[in-house]
């Protein structure tokens, strides 16, 4: 078990529950406010598709060991960063 992942992992559970059910947007660094047409559905989209996915990848990963254990959680953090980003710019921006 791996106790530094462990605390990760929550406290990204954290900024979801934030991000997405109390739309705490001002926790998102990097972009213009001004630009963003519909807040509540960044809020939705970085919290619910980006932060709970990857905490909860990231709680589970502190409980079980498996092989390429780093290679797994990078690869899950730029497919979801990508998916996230993607749909921003397409969907949310003016």
């Amino acid at each position: 078990m791996d106790y530094g992942l462990l605390i990760i992992g929550i406290a990204l559970l954290v900024v979801a529950y934030l991000v997405a059910v109390k739309k705490q947007t001002w926790l998102l660094a990097g972009f213009n406010e001004k630009a963003i047409k519909n807040k509540d559905l960044l809020g939705k989209v970085t919290g619910g598709v980006f932060f709970l996915p990857l905490g909860l990848l990231v709680v589970m990963s502190s409980l079980i060991e498996y092989p390429y254990e780093k290679t797994v959680l990078i690869v899950a953090m730029l497919f979801l960063l990508t998916t996230v980003y993607l749909f921003i710019n397409r969907r949310l921006l003016d």
